[in-house]
């Protein structure tokens, strides 16, 4: 028992940054000591970070603590190397023969040996996790160019298949002839939509409007049913042009059929692959962010690293408050004077004119945001933030659950929980986000032709967050800016 008392009193003097007996020991705030030799080095490797952190706990303090040698815990260190200890391995050194005469004949490692051992296998596993990244971004890059060979696909699908349709019946073409204009129609169809054009005695084309003089005798286009007839086998059914002027009810024997123009076909093609292109790139960021938290990675300086975290976000519909107006394919909100129809959700916003992202975030990502006129607030915030009620619940960056930046032409404030905090730095209308999710960190920085930090957070998140935009007057935009994937890899 009183080996083990020896032991343990070994390691509670021992500086964790050296491994060895503290040195004129220093205490910081939070309890834990180090020699103030290796302590000052430590955080002259945080100077770019501004915020100097325990290396045990991971507290941070702001501005760098200036440490004075603990006289008591010196004393007791020298009084603790006169016991015939001179040093104080960390707990997963092994200790020598000499140390304990009972293990005699034992294979031992000194803690010099064991740091190269274990700072080998460090370097083998972060080989290892290096080769997972550019696998993964391999990966990445092959399914963009994937996606952007399907949504070729079909673009070409969709332009040979209003060939074959009818736009009067909105079907596959049946006895199909073709007008001088290079239009085709099935000859029944034509027939009875000219029908109500006797009285004009000019007989058009539904698509382009051309007229034609006398009514036209058309004849069964033989090459075209052929090809009709061959699509028919492949089990399409119905792919109406996308610019139809003759609707069901021009012919009767169509009417109160329902129908669908190739427009919204092709947005429903085009939303199912941006679907899948978004689930595949989330659960590639997400297993980058495992890798991320096994392997650190410095803080980015340039926009070029910071691009390597970006992440595709868009804003959700059934947030955004009925005084903001969503475009540019939901990325970009702008305050209206009049009140938008949207449908009741219980996400909506409604006392404050704020809209969240589709999209959570977790992770490493980065963001930007454009904002015009008089301003706006970026935030991030958990999706329990209050969408109704009192304001303080809901308004962005007074609450608990909302961080904020307020930007306008001359000034920056960041806010929490109601605390507002002036931020000084080089005025821009647009604004990057970084969020360090796993670390606690968020920072806010001025984008132009360079990055400049605006403010930085250190706190502990505890759920998944969300962007979070709230522009503020009538004609005030705020927009996610679109980074395209291969900018990212």
């Amino acid at each position: 028992m009183a080996q083990k008392g020896v032991e343990l009193d070994q390691e509670s003097f021992s500086c964790s940054i050296c491994l060895d007996l503290l040195k004129d020991p220093g205490t910081l705030h939070c309890g834990h000591s180090y020699c103030i030799n290796c302590i000052q080095s430590f955080w002259d490797g945080e100077d770019e970070k501004r915020i100097y952190s325990c290396p045990q706990c991971r507290q941070g303090f702001t501005p760098r603590p200036v440490l004075m040698k603990n006289i008591m815990l010196a004393d007791l260190v020298e009084k603790l190397k006169k016991t015939g200890l001179q040093a104080a391995p960390a707990d997963h050194c092994y200790a020598g023969a000499e140390d304990v005469d009972q293990h005699k004949g034992h294979d031992t490692m000194s803690a010099a040996a064991e740091r190269t051992e274990r700072q080998r296998e460090l370097e083998g596993s972060r080989q290892n996790i290096q080769q997972r990244i550019q696998d993964t971004e391999k990966d990445v890059k092959l399914l963009q160019q994937e996606v952007e060979a399907i949504s070729r696909s079909a673009d070409k699908a969709v332009e040979h298949s209003e060939k074959i349709f009818c736009s009067i019946c909105l079907d596959l073409l049946k006895d199909p002839g073709t007008l001088h204009c290079g239009h085709s129609y099935c000859i029944n169809c034509i027939q009875s939509f000219w029908d109500g054009e006797d009285e004009k005695r000019i007989y058009s084309c539904p698509q382009c409007r051309q007229g034609f003089t006398p009514r036209p005798v058309l004849m069964k286009n033989t090459m075209l049913a052929v090809l009709v007839e061959k699509v028919k086998k492949t089990g399409l059914q119905a792919a109406p042009a996308d610019h139809c002027y003759a609707g069901a009810e021009d012919v009767d024997q169509h009417k109160g059929h329902d129908t669908v123009s190739a427009a919204a076909e092709r947005t429903g093609v085009r939303d199912k692959l941006q679907d899948a292109l978004r689930d595949t790139w989330t659960n590639v960021s997400l297993t980058v962010t495992e890798v991320d938290v096994l392997l650190p990675q410095p803080e980015p300086k340039t926009r070029a690293e910071f691009f390597r975290y970006s992440r595709h976000i868009t804003l959700d519909p059934n947030t955004v408050s009925t005084w903001l107006l969503l475009s540019e394919g939901n990325r970009k909100v702008t305050v209206t004077e009049e009140e938008q129809s949207y449908s009741d959700h219980p996400d909506r916003f409604i006392p404050v004119c704020q809209v969240l992202s589709r999209e959570s975030l977790s992770g490493r990502c980065y963001w930007e945001v454009e904002w015009r006129r008089t301003g706006a607030c970026l935030a991030v915030t958990y999706k329990n933030i209050s969408r109704a009620g009192v304001l303080d619940e809901c308004r962005f960056g007074h609450n608990d659950k909302s961080w904020a930046l307020y930007c306008d032409p001359i000034s920056y404030i960041f806010q929490h929980n109601k605390v507002q905090t002036p931020v000084s730095g080089p005025q821009s209308s647009r604004v990057g986000v970084h969020l360090d999710h796993s670390a606690g960190i968020l920072s806010f920085y001025s984008v132009s032709e360079t990055m400049t930090l605006l403010h930085r957070v250190q706190t502990t998140f505890t759920q998944p967050l969300y962007a979070g935009l709230w522009p503020y007057a009538y004609g005030d935009t705020a927009e996610l800016c679109e980074v395209k994937l291969t900018e990212v890899i």
